[in-house]
């Protein structure tokens, strides 16, 4: 039996980057995957192929995030269609670099829109539809710079500390429901926005990379794995638990 075999899953911001290979890692892994993003024209090409193949269930859902009913609709549609919920991704995330005396309040009321209370409000109302059929797994991705922070991501890194604290609080409350809450802390990974984000800012890769002991930036992939991994029942007694994926870095 695959890793994720018939689980009814949502990942949130899933139209790129990390988000879509862990949507990607889930359907390989047998789930049936809602994959959320904020318009249609943002979601991956694959999920018609893997419907057309017959190789899962694949199923785009747009709603926001920030938007509170909106995202309430669209749990209750996952639903109504599957009869439970059993792994929720929180994936949908802002990133942007600034420096103390740069960093702007609209930006930084943005960020924590999408990074914090959009968690908040997505583990509140999923948790109690995973209550109602015995449980379920909550995976939220974190941040390395959430736990030992970097120096021109005050903001973001706040954001991502406050997602880690949320996960252990959630984890302890939940329990009784048997829904286990956990995080990934990515360290530097190579997507397109990372790499967008440091030809902007001149920033010499070589010199991260010279900071983490297995020597390469991480891949989406090693984060989808980890993801795929705590979202399973390979991970039962496993909750409260901040993931590190990040190569032994020291940034």
């Amino acid at each position: 039996m695959k890793l994720l075999q018939n689980k009814v899953t949502l990942i949130t911001g899933a139209g790129r980057g990390i988000g879509r290979v862990i949507a990607e890692q889930f359907a390989q892994d047998g789930a049936i995957v809602y994959i959320n993003d904020l318009q249609e024209g943002d979601m991956p090409a694959w999920a018609s192929d893997c419907a057309e193949r017959n190789v899962t269930k694949v199923v785009p859902i747009c709603f926001d995030v920030t938007d509170s009913a909106a995202l309430k609709a669209g749990l209750m549609s996952i639903y109504k269609a599957e009869g439970r919920i059993d792994v929720v991704v929180n994936n949908a995330a802002i990133i942007a670099n600034q420096k103390l005396g740069m960093v702007t309040k609209p930006l930084l009321e943005k960020m924590y829109s999408v990074n914090v209370f959009a968690v908040i409000d997505m583990i509140q109302i999923v948790s109690r539809l995973m209550a109602r059929t015995g449980g379920g797994s909550i995976v939220n991705i974190a941040s390395i710079t959430g736990v030992v922070g970097s120096p021109g991501q005050v903001a973001y890194s706040s954001t991502k500390g406050a997602v880690i604290a949320i996960t252990k609080s959630a984890a302890k409350e939940l329990s009784p429901q048997q829904i286990r809450v956990n995080a990934v802390a990515p360290g530097i990974i190579k997507t397109e926005r990372f790499e967008e984000l440091y030809e902007a800012s001149g920033d010499k890769i070589d010199q991260r990379i010279s900071r983490i002991a297995l020597g390469r930036l991480g891949t989406p992939q090693d984060v989808a794995n980890a993801v795929s991994f705590l979202a399973s029942d390979r991970a039962s007694y496993i909750s409260g638990h901040i993931l590190g994926v990040d190569g032994c870095a020291s940034i």
